[in-house]
């Protein structure tokens, strides 16, 4: 099955709990020890993305349009198309495909900026906000899944490893 960003989702990649425990258990036996951190970090990336992908193809969304309504949604206010496109970090350019696909599909409507009637500002509709919702808990589900083999000292541990490693970056 296709992600719809170009990769593929397998069954030992789906992020569930059972491919998360079967990987390990196989893993294991194949040499986890021998994986460098920053390949094994990678693989765990994929099988949660994989996830999380599975989960949105319902929704009808993919994991960029995702990204924009979550960017929209947490910023409480319309965001121009720049301020959007630097929150998720893409060129402008690149976030035009996307917004025109959450306006065909009713999700953001795009208005005049007021303030500068030059600027377009995105709005997120209630139906948008319903979306971003959605997908929040999708991506939730795939973590929850996916991290299921470990108890819940052990993610904690994690996501303070995790949390200390991004944390140099801002």
């Amino acid at each position: 099955m296709e992600d719809g960003m170009g990769g593929h989702i397998d069954g030992a990649a789906e992020g569930t709990a059972e491919g998360a425990a079967g990987g390990a258990a196989g893993g294991a036996a194949t040499g986890v020890a021998d994986k460098e951190l920053a390949e094994l970090l990678h693989l765990v990336s994929k099988r949660l993305r994989h996830g999380y992908v599975r989960r949105l193809v319902p929704l009808e969304l993919n994991p960029g349009q995702a990204r924009a309504l979550r960017a929209l949604a947490d910023a409480d206010r319309p965001l121009r198309m720049v301020q959007l496109a630097e929150e998720l970090r893409i060129v402008p350019r690149s976030l035009t495909p996307v917004v025109d696909a959450l306006e065909e599909a009713g999700l953001v409507r795009r208005e005049v900026d007021p303030a500068n009637r030059r600027s377009t500002l995105v709005v997120l509709t209630l139906d948008g906000q319903a979306a971003a919702d959605r997908a929040r808990d999708a991506r939730i589900e795939a973590g929850e899944d996916l991290f299921a083999v470990l108890s819940g000292e052990q993610r904690e541990q994690l996501r303070g490893l995790l949390g200390l490693v991004d944390g140099q970056f801002r």
